[in-house]
């Protein structure tokens, strides 16, 4: 019997109450509408889109910290229990997060040794005479000298500090990493040295990593699989390979025409127009239509679904289907 996906999110949706104007009445937003995502053991899955796509949103549902208005995420084939439960602090111990801002992700009141070592603390591991060993091992092992675990947040580099909140998230062990714009707040030189830290880090322990960016470059290195979203919903996935080299859908293609991968020859550029709808006021048919360069009048009217295309990957597109049934006819 084949073992369960590590992380599975079926159908998700998270909705936000949202006041139109000061005395307007309230409506619902789906920040997240219907997402089926997976996440294999050893291998990392991208989830890219714009500002407001429901990246995030997404990331906290596959961690329980926001409990889904429908669906379910299963994690090791089981359902993640409702969050500050005994059962989901036990889980989450498997589950770890890396925030976009590490100095808002650790307390400024105590050195990064502490902070380290806190999470042996909360769940029991080791003896507690030998924690700090532990500790400064795990901060050795991401590249900061011992002498940094006595140095408070403020005293580090911003790669230096991510390092120290990659420390502590490997406390634990855990089997799943859910990276939020890990690298977006740091300089270019200090990005790619934690990427390639994450990269080296997945190697050795076979975790599986969830990473959210915007930026097709540092996804193009990290990841197996991406899933691509916009408006709250997946519009393409696929093998990453694959999916930046050739993308399907016009909103991908808009995105990877932004992010030339070195070596080969650019795309010519897409421009997207204008910004993202307003999810209280979803347009009708595609989310996309408004500002798609490849627009038919079909696409105005009718919402597509995430279908299969004939090499494997899934795409929510009119033209992408129209174009691959008309290729399948011709040969």
């Amino acid at each position: 019997m084949n073992a369960p996906p590590l992380l599975q999110a079926r159908s998700v949706a998270r909705r936000y109450a949202m006041r139109q104007g000061l005395l307007g009445r309230s409506v619902d937003v789906r920040a997240v509408d219907g997402v089926s995502l997976t996440v294999e053991r050893g291998r990392t899955l991208g989830l890219v889109g714009e500002s407001g796509s429901g990246k995030s949103t997404t990331g906290r549902l596959a961690l329980g910290l926001e409990p889904p208005d429908d669906g379910d995420v299963l994690f090791n084939g089981t359902a993640i229990p409702p969050s500050g439960s005994p059962a989901w602090r036990a889980m989450r111990a498997r589950m770890q997060m890396i925030y976009q801002d590490p100095l808002g992700a650790l307390d400024r009141r105590l050195s990064i040794l502490e902070q380290v070592r806190e999470p042996y603390d909360i769940h029991g591991i080791g003896d507690p005479s030998g924690r700090d060993a532990m500790a400064l091992a795990l901060l050795q092992s991401v590249g900061l000298r011992s002498d940094q675990g006595t140095r408070y947040p403020h005293e580090l580099s911003g790669g230096q500090r991510q390092r120290a909140v990659i420390a502590r998230a490997l406390a634990t062990k855990p089997d799943l990493l859910v990276c939020d714009e890990p690298v977006s707040a740091l300089d270019v030189s200090i990005q790619a040295q934690v990427v390639n830290l994450l990269v080296d880090i997945q190697q050795e322990l076979g975790l599986g990593m969830l990473f959210i960016s915007h930026d097709l470059k540092v996804v193009r290195q990290v990841s197996h699989r991406v899933a691509v979203m916009y408006l709250g919903r997946i519009v393409e996935e696929g093998e990453a390979d694959l999916l930046l080299s050739n993308p399907a859908h016009p909103y991908t293609e808009a995105l990877v025409s932004a992010s030339p991968e070195p070596g080969r020859r650019a795309r010519p550029r897409i421009v997207l127009q204008g910004d993202p709808p307003n999810p209280a006021a979803r347009p009708s048919g595609c989310a996309f239509h408004p500002r798609c360069h490849a627009v038919r009048e079909r696409c105005k009217a009718e919402s597509p679904k995430l279908m299969p295309l004939p090499d494997g990957r899934l795409a929510a597109c009119h033209v992408a289907h129209d174009q691959a049934n008309f290729l399948k006819a011709a040969s």
